[in-house]
Protein backbone atom coordinates (compact mmCIF):
# COMPACT_ATOMS: atom_id res chain seq x y z
CA UNK A 1 0.00 0.00 0.00
CA UNK A 2 1.26 3.49 -0.83
CA UNK A 3 2.02 5.77 2.10
CA UNK A 4 -0.55 8.34 3.07
CA UNK A 5 0.70 11.91 2.42
CA UNK A 6 -1.10 13.07 5.55
CA UNK A 7 0.88 10.62 7.69
CA UNK A 8 3.80 12.59 9.08
CA UNK A 9 5.47 9.36 10.23
CA UNK A 10 5.67 7.99 6.69
CA UNK A 11 9.07 8.26 4.99
CA UNK A 12 9.36 11.12 2.53
CA UNK A 13 11.33 10.99 -0.70
CA UNK A 14 14.60 12.73 -1.29
CA UNK A 15 14.44 16.37 -2.28
CA UNK A 16 17.19 16.25 -4.91
CA UNK A 17 14.97 15.10 -7.83
CA UNK A 18 12.40 17.79 -6.98
CA UNK A 19 15.13 20.44 -6.91
CA UNK A 20 16.37 19.15 -10.28
CA UNK A 21 12.85 19.43 -11.71
CA UNK A 22 12.69 23.05 -10.60
CA UNK A 23 16.08 23.76 -12.15
CA UNK A 24 15.06 22.15 -15.44
CA UNK A 25 11.76 24.02 -15.64
CA UNK A 26 13.40 27.43 -15.42
CA UNK A 27 16.68 26.84 -17.23
CA UNK A 28 15.35 28.12 -20.56
CA UNK A 29 12.31 30.26 -19.86
CA UNK A 30 14.15 33.53 -19.18
CA UNK A 31 17.42 32.72 -20.91
CA UNK A 32 17.01 35.55 -23.42
CA UNK A 33 16.70 38.21 -20.72
CA UNK A 34 20.40 39.21 -20.66
CA UNK A 35 20.48 38.91 -24.47
CA UNK A 36 17.77 41.49 -25.16
CA UNK A 37 20.05 44.45 -25.98
CA UNK A 38 22.26 42.08 -28.02
CA UNK A 39 19.23 40.68 -29.92
CA UNK A 40 17.92 44.20 -30.52
CA UNK A 41 21.21 45.12 -32.20
CA UNK A 42 21.46 41.81 -34.11
CA UNK A 43 17.95 41.92 -35.56
CA UNK A 44 17.64 45.73 -35.62
CA UNK A 45 14.54 45.43 -33.45
CA UNK A 46 12.91 47.57 -30.77
CA UNK A 47 12.90 46.68 -27.04
CA UNK A 48 9.24 45.72 -27.32
CA UNK A 49 9.92 43.36 -30.23
CA UNK A 50 12.80 41.51 -28.58
CA UNK A 51 10.86 41.35 -25.30
CA UNK A 52 8.51 39.00 -27.16
CA UNK A 53 11.17 36.31 -26.81
CA UNK A 54 10.17 36.33 -23.14
CA UNK A 55 6.46 36.98 -23.60
CA UNK A 56 6.08 34.13 -26.11
CA UNK A 57 7.50 31.61 -23.66
CA UNK A 58 5.39 32.72 -20.73
CA UNK A 59 2.29 32.87 -22.96
CA UNK A 60 2.92 29.27 -24.01
CA UNK A 61 3.09 28.27 -20.35
CA UNK A 62 -0.13 30.12 -19.56
CA UNK A 63 -2.02 28.34 -22.35
CA UNK A 64 -0.74 24.84 -21.61
CA UNK A 65 -0.74 24.80 -17.81
CA UNK A 66 -4.42 23.94 -17.10
CA UNK A 67 -4.41 21.23 -19.78
CA UNK A 68 -1.24 19.57 -18.58
CA UNK A 69 -2.33 19.75 -14.94
CA UNK A 70 -5.51 17.77 -15.62
CA UNK A 71 -3.63 15.43 -17.96
CA UNK A 72 -1.15 14.68 -15.17
CA UNK A 73 -4.03 13.96 -12.77
CA UNK A 74 -5.15 11.26 -15.20
CA UNK A 75 -1.99 9.63 -16.54
CA UNK A 76 0.46 10.14 -13.67
CA UNK A 77 2.67 13.05 -12.65
CA UNK A 78 6.08 11.46 -13.12
CA UNK A 79 5.23 10.49 -16.70
CA UNK A 80 4.26 14.06 -17.53
CA UNK A 81 7.28 15.63 -15.78
CA UNK A 82 9.77 13.37 -17.56
CA UNK A 83 8.04 13.58 -20.95
CA UNK A 84 7.89 17.37 -20.75
CA UNK A 85 11.60 17.53 -19.85
CA UNK A 86 12.55 15.56 -22.98
CA UNK A 87 10.22 17.66 -25.16
CA UNK A 88 11.66 20.87 -23.73
CA UNK A 89 15.17 19.70 -24.64
CA UNK A 90 14.05 19.10 -28.24
CA UNK A 91 12.39 22.53 -28.50
CA UNK A 92 15.52 24.21 -27.13
CA UNK A 93 17.71 22.54 -29.74
CA UNK A 94 15.28 23.65 -32.45
CA UNK A 95 15.39 27.26 -31.19
CA UNK A 96 19.07 27.26 -32.16
CA UNK A 97 18.06 26.75 -35.82
CA UNK A 98 16.19 30.09 -35.97
CA UNK A 99 17.22 32.41 -38.78
CA UNK A 100 15.09 35.41 -37.78
CA UNK A 101 13.73 37.02 -34.65
CA UNK A 102 10.20 35.81 -35.41
CA UNK A 103 11.37 32.21 -35.81
CA UNK A 104 13.10 32.48 -32.46
CA UNK A 105 9.93 33.88 -30.91
CA UNK A 106 7.95 30.96 -32.34
CA UNK A 107 10.31 28.36 -30.86
CA UNK A 108 10.26 30.21 -27.57
CA UNK A 109 6.49 29.78 -27.60
CA UNK A 110 6.93 26.04 -28.15
CA UNK A 111 9.37 25.90 -25.23
CA UNK A 112 6.72 27.56 -23.10
CA UNK A 113 4.11 24.96 -24.07
CA UNK A 114 6.25 22.17 -22.57
CA UNK A 115 7.44 24.01 -19.45
CA UNK A 116 4.29 23.59 -17.29
CA UNK A 117 4.61 19.84 -17.67
CA UNK A 118 7.52 20.27 -15.27
CA UNK A 119 6.63 23.43 -13.34
CA UNK A 120 2.94 22.98 -12.58
CA UNK A 121 2.98 19.21 -12.20
CA UNK A 122 5.92 19.17 -9.77
CA UNK A 123 4.06 21.36 -7.26
CA UNK A 124 1.08 18.99 -7.35
CA UNK A 125 3.53 16.08 -7.08
CA UNK A 126 5.00 17.59 -3.89
CA UNK A 127 1.59 17.80 -2.23
CA UNK A 128 0.98 14.18 -3.16
CA UNK A 129 4.30 12.85 -1.86
CA UNK A 130 4.88 15.04 1.22
CA UNK A 131 2.63 15.35 4.30
CA UNK A 132 1.04 18.80 4.88
CA UNK A 133 3.43 19.61 7.73
CA UNK A 134 6.42 19.28 5.37
CA UNK A 135 4.94 20.44 2.06
CA UNK A 136 6.06 24.04 2.56
CA UNK A 137 9.66 22.96 3.10
CA UNK A 138 9.55 20.71 0.04
CA UNK A 139 8.01 23.50 -2.04
CA UNK A 140 10.76 25.86 -0.85
CA UNK A 141 13.42 23.36 -1.95
CA UNK A 142 11.73 23.14 -5.33
CA UNK A 143 11.56 26.94 -5.66
CA UNK A 144 15.27 27.09 -4.81
CA UNK A 145 15.81 24.78 -7.75
CA UNK A 146 13.85 27.15 -9.98
CA UNK A 147 16.02 30.03 -8.75
CA UNK A 148 19.20 28.11 -9.60
CA UNK A 149 17.75 27.18 -12.98
CA UNK A 150 16.71 30.72 -13.78
CA UNK A 151 20.09 32.09 -12.77
CA UNK A 152 22.05 29.39 -14.62
CA UNK A 153 20.08 29.77 -17.84
CA UNK A 154 20.61 33.51 -17.96
CA UNK A 155 24.31 33.29 -17.08
CA UNK A 156 25.03 30.51 -19.58
CA UNK A 157 23.12 32.30 -22.33
CA UNK A 158 24.98 35.56 -21.71
CA UNK A 159 28.44 34.01 -21.57
CA UNK A 160 28.01 31.66 -24.55
CA UNK A 161 26.33 34.32 -26.71
CA UNK A 162 29.16 36.77 -26.03
CA UNK A 163 31.98 34.25 -26.60
CA UNK A 164 30.45 32.16 -29.43
CA UNK A 165 26.94 33.04 -30.67
CA UNK A 166 23.39 33.32 -29.41
CA UNK A 167 22.50 30.11 -31.28
CA UNK A 168 25.22 28.23 -29.42
CA UNK A 169 23.67 29.29 -26.13
CA UNK A 170 20.54 27.35 -27.06
CA UNK A 171 22.59 24.30 -28.01
CA UNK A 172 24.28 24.31 -24.62
CA UNK A 173 20.99 24.78 -22.80
CA UNK A 174 19.40 22.00 -24.85
CA UNK A 175 22.19 19.61 -23.86
CA UNK A 176 21.64 20.47 -20.20
CA UNK A 177 17.89 19.93 -20.61
CA UNK A 178 18.53 16.51 -22.12
CA UNK A 179 20.85 15.46 -19.29
CA UNK A 180 18.31 16.64 -16.69
CA UNK A 181 15.50 14.75 -18.42
CA UNK A 182 17.53 11.53 -18.26
CA UNK A 183 18.20 12.05 -14.53
CA UNK A 184 14.52 12.74 -13.81
CA UNK A 185 13.59 9.58 -15.69
CA UNK A 186 15.87 7.46 -13.51
CA UNK A 187 15.75 9.27 -10.13
CA UNK A 188 12.28 10.78 -9.67
CA UNK A 189 10.07 8.42 -7.58
CA UNK A 190 6.84 7.19 -9.15
CA UNK A 191 3.35 8.41 -8.28
CA UNK A 192 1.71 7.35 -5.02
CA UNK A 193 -1.74 6.70 -6.37
CA UNK A 194 -3.37 5.74 -9.60
CA UNK A 195 -4.49 8.28 -12.17
CA UNK A 196 -8.07 9.56 -12.11
CA UNK A 197 -10.69 7.37 -13.66
CA UNK A 198 -12.07 8.94 -16.86
CA UNK A 199 -15.61 9.15 -15.45
CA UNK A 200 -14.77 11.02 -12.24
CA UNK A 201 -15.35 14.57 -13.47
CA UNK A 202 -15.08 16.47 -16.72
CA UNK A 203 -12.27 18.98 -17.01
CA UNK A 204 -14.77 21.84 -17.45
CA UNK A 205 -16.70 20.74 -14.37
CA UNK A 206 -13.50 20.53 -12.34
CA UNK A 207 -12.37 23.92 -13.64
CA UNK A 208 -15.67 25.52 -12.68
CA UNK A 209 -15.41 24.05 -9.21
CA UNK A 210 -11.94 25.47 -8.70
CA UNK A 211 -12.98 28.93 -9.91
CA UNK A 212 -15.77 28.93 -7.32
CA UNK A 213 -13.18 28.60 -4.55
CA UNK A 214 -12.44 32.18 -3.40
CA UNK A 215 -9.14 31.14 -1.77
CA UNK A 216 -7.88 29.75 -5.06
CA UNK A 217 -9.09 32.71 -7.11
CA UNK A 218 -7.26 35.11 -4.80
CA UNK A 219 -4.12 32.97 -5.05
CA UNK A 220 -4.34 33.11 -8.84
CA UNK A 221 -4.50 36.91 -8.68
CA UNK A 222 -1.47 36.91 -6.40
CA UNK A 223 0.41 34.62 -8.81
CA UNK A 224 -0.26 37.08 -11.64
CA UNK A 225 1.33 39.88 -9.64
CA UNK A 226 4.29 37.80 -8.45
CA UNK A 227 5.67 36.95 -11.88
CA UNK A 228 4.68 40.31 -13.34
CA UNK A 229 6.99 41.95 -10.80
CA UNK A 230 9.94 39.64 -11.41
CA UNK A 231 9.82 39.76 -15.20
CA UNK A 232 9.24 43.52 -15.32
CA UNK A 233 12.18 44.26 -13.02
CA UNK A 234 14.72 41.96 -14.64
CA UNK A 235 13.72 42.57 -18.25
CA UNK A 236 13.94 46.35 -18.30
CA UNK A 237 16.88 46.68 -15.94
CA UNK A 238 18.96 45.10 -18.72
CA UNK A 239 18.21 48.10 -20.94
CA UNK A 240 19.06 50.45 -18.07
CA UNK A 241 22.39 48.75 -17.39
CA UNK A 242 23.33 48.35 -21.06
CA UNK A 243 23.08 52.11 -21.57
CA UNK A 244 25.45 54.81 -20.25
CA UNK A 245 26.66 55.44 -17.63
CA UNK A 246 26.79 51.70 -16.85
CA UNK A 247 27.31 50.31 -20.40
CA UNK A 248 27.48 46.69 -19.22
CA UNK A 249 28.40 44.03 -21.77
CA UNK A 250 26.25 40.97 -22.57
CA UNK A 251 28.41 38.83 -20.25
CA UNK A 252 28.12 41.40 -17.47
CA UNK A 253 24.35 41.56 -17.91
CA UNK A 254 24.23 37.78 -17.54
CA UNK A 255 26.29 38.06 -14.39
CA UNK A 256 23.75 40.48 -12.88
CA UNK A 257 21.59 37.43 -12.25
CA UNK A 258 24.03 36.27 -9.58
CA UNK A 259 21.69 38.22 -7.33
CA UNK A 260 19.26 35.32 -7.75
CA UNK A 261 21.53 33.18 -5.60
CA UNK A 262 20.63 35.26 -2.56
CA UNK A 263 17.08 34.03 -3.00
CA UNK A 264 18.30 30.46 -3.49
CA UNK A 265 19.94 30.62 -0.05
CA UNK A 266 17.05 32.30 1.76
CA UNK A 267 14.10 30.46 0.21
CA UNK A 268 14.71 27.03 1.85
CA UNK A 269 14.76 28.76 5.24
CA UNK A 270 11.39 30.35 4.54
CA UNK A 271 9.56 27.10 3.75
CA UNK A 272 9.46 25.70 7.31
CA UNK A 273 8.59 29.20 8.61
CA UNK A 274 5.56 29.30 6.30
CA UNK A 275 4.61 25.80 7.48
CA UNK A 276 4.64 27.09 11.06
CA UNK A 277 3.21 30.60 10.82
CA UNK A 278 1.09 30.47 7.68
CA UNK A 279 0.95 31.68 4.11
CA UNK A 280 -0.29 35.20 4.83
CA UNK A 281 2.68 35.95 7.06
CA UNK A 282 4.99 34.67 4.33
CA UNK A 283 3.34 36.87 1.73
CA UNK A 284 3.57 39.93 3.97
CA UNK A 285 7.32 39.44 4.32
CA UNK A 286 7.63 38.83 0.57
CA UNK A 287 5.88 42.06 -0.41
CA UNK A 288 7.98 44.08 2.04
CA UNK A 289 11.14 42.69 0.43
CA UNK A 290 9.81 43.31 -3.07
CA UNK A 291 8.85 46.93 -2.50
CA UNK A 292 12.04 47.89 -0.63
CA UNK A 293 14.23 46.18 -3.23
CA UNK A 294 12.50 47.83 -6.16
CA UNK A 295 12.80 51.29 -4.63
CA UNK A 296 16.51 50.78 -3.92
CA UNK A 297 17.17 50.48 -7.66
CA UNK A 298 16.22 54.15 -8.06
CA UNK A 299 19.41 55.22 -6.28
CA UNK A 300 21.45 55.39 -9.48
CA UNK A 301 24.52 53.72 -7.99
CA UNK A 302 25.30 50.34 -9.59
CA UNK A 303 25.87 48.66 -6.23
CA UNK A 304 22.55 49.99 -4.93
CA UNK A 305 20.82 48.67 -8.03
CA UNK A 306 22.33 45.20 -7.58
CA UNK A 307 21.43 45.09 -3.87
CA UNK A 308 17.91 46.25 -4.69
CA UNK A 309 17.55 43.56 -7.36
CA UNK A 310 18.75 40.91 -4.89
CA UNK A 311 16.22 42.00 -2.26
CA UNK A 312 13.40 42.29 -4.79
CA UNK A 313 14.10 38.87 -6.29
CA UNK A 314 14.23 37.29 -2.84
CA UNK A 315 10.83 38.78 -2.06
CA UNK A 316 9.39 37.36 -5.26
CA UNK A 317 10.78 33.89 -4.50
CA UNK A 318 9.31 33.98 -0.99
CA UNK A 319 5.98 35.03 -2.52
CA UNK A 320 6.14 32.12 -4.94
CA UNK A 321 6.71 29.65 -2.09
CA UNK A 322 3.79 31.10 -0.12
CA UNK A 323 1.38 31.30 -3.06
CA UNK A 324 2.12 27.95 -4.69
CA UNK A 325 2.09 26.16 -1.34
CA UNK A 326 -1.23 27.87 -0.50
CA UNK A 327 -2.73 26.60 -3.78
CA UNK A 328 -1.60 23.04 -3.08
CA UNK A 329 -3.17 23.19 0.38
CA UNK A 330 -6.37 25.00 -0.62
CA UNK A 331 -7.19 22.60 -3.45
CA UNK A 332 -9.01 19.71 -1.81
CA UNK A 333 -9.32 17.83 -5.11
CA UNK A 334 -8.19 18.16 -8.73
CA UNK A 335 -4.89 19.43 -7.36
CA UNK A 336 -3.00 19.06 -10.64
CA UNK A 337 -5.58 21.17 -12.43
CA UNK A 338 -5.63 23.69 -9.58
CA UNK A 339 -1.87 24.18 -9.75
CA UNK A 340 -2.01 24.27 -13.55
CA UNK A 341 -4.59 27.05 -13.37
CA UNK A 342 -2.35 28.91 -10.92
CA UNK A 343 0.48 28.55 -13.44
CA UNK A 344 -1.75 30.06 -16.13
CA UNK A 345 -2.39 33.22 -14.12
CA UNK A 346 1.24 33.27 -12.96
CA UNK A 347 2.58 33.20 -16.50
CA UNK A 348 -0.03 35.54 -17.91
CA UNK A 349 1.37 37.92 -15.31
CA UNK A 350 4.85 37.21 -16.62
CA UNK A 351 3.72 37.84 -20.21
CA UNK A 352 2.17 41.18 -19.27
CA UNK A 353 5.22 42.01 -17.15
CA UNK A 354 7.46 41.39 -20.15
CA UNK A 355 5.59 43.73 -22.49
CA UNK A 356 3.51 46.33 -20.63
CA UNK A 357 6.48 48.05 -18.92
CA UNK A 358 7.91 48.77 -22.39
CA UNK A 359 5.33 51.53 -22.70
CA UNK A 360 6.48 53.02 -19.40
CA UNK A 361 10.16 52.56 -20.29
CA UNK A 362 9.90 54.29 -23.66
CA UNK A 363 8.02 57.27 -22.27
CA UNK A 364 9.26 57.79 -18.70
CA UNK A 365 12.24 55.48 -18.22
CA UNK A 366 13.26 53.22 -15.36
CA UNK A 367 11.56 55.15 -12.49
CA UNK A 368 8.17 54.57 -14.11
CA UNK A 369 8.87 50.84 -14.43
CA UNK A 370 9.80 50.67 -10.75
CA UNK A 371 6.67 52.51 -9.63
CA UNK A 372 4.56 50.15 -11.74
CA UNK A 373 6.16 47.15 -10.00
CA UNK A 374 5.61 48.70 -6.56
CA UNK A 375 1.93 49.28 -7.37
CA UNK A 376 1.51 45.64 -8.40
CA UNK A 377 3.29 44.45 -5.25
CA UNK A 378 0.99 46.51 -3.03
CA UNK A 379 -2.03 45.08 -4.85
CA UNK A 380 -0.68 41.57 -4.15
CA UNK A 381 -0.45 42.45 -0.46
CA UNK A 382 -4.03 43.71 -0.34
CA UNK A 383 -5.41 40.59 -2.03
CA UNK A 384 -3.51 38.08 0.08
CA UNK A 385 -4.11 39.81 3.40
CA UNK A 386 -7.83 40.28 2.78
CA UNK A 387 -8.67 36.96 1.11
CA UNK A 388 -6.33 34.30 2.50
CA UNK A 389 -7.01 32.35 5.66
CA UNK A 390 -4.30 30.14 7.13
CA UNK A 391 -6.25 28.71 10.03
CA UNK A 392 -7.15 25.40 8.42
CA UNK A 393 -3.70 24.83 7.00
CA UNK A 394 -1.73 25.93 10.06
CA UNK A 395 -3.53 23.40 12.23
CA UNK A 396 -2.49 20.65 9.81
CA UNK A 397 1.15 21.36 10.55
CA UNK A 398 0.66 22.49 14.16
CA UNK A 399 -1.69 19.92 15.70
CA UNK A 400 -0.96 21.28 19.17
CA UNK A 401 -2.70 24.58 18.36
CA UNK A 402 -6.19 24.94 19.90
CA UNK A 403 -9.07 25.24 17.47
CA UNK A 404 -9.96 28.73 18.64
CA UNK A 405 -6.41 30.02 18.84
CA UNK A 406 -5.38 33.24 17.16
CA UNK A 407 -3.06 31.95 14.45
CA UNK A 408 -2.70 35.36 12.83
Amino acid sequence: MSPDPADTSAPTPRLAPVVLAGTTAFLDLYATQPLLPFLARTFKATPLEVSLTLTAGTLGVALAAPIVGRFADRVGRKRVIVGAAFALAAATFLAATSTSLWQLIAWRFVQGLFTPGIFAVTIAYIHEKWPPSRAGAATAAYVSGTVVGGFSGRLIAGVVAADVSWRSSFLVLGALNLAAACLLWTKLPGDLRSALAPHEKSRLGALAGLLRNPRLVSAYAVGFGVLFSLVAMFTYVTFLLAAPPYALSTVALGSVFFVYLVGAVITPIVGPVIDRYGHRHGMGVAVAFGVVGALLTLGGNLLAILVGLAICATGVFIAQVAASSFVGAAAERDRGLAVGLYATFYYVGGSVGGSLPALFWERWGWPACVLLVVAVQLAVAVVSMSCWSDRRFVRLSRPDMPADGNEF
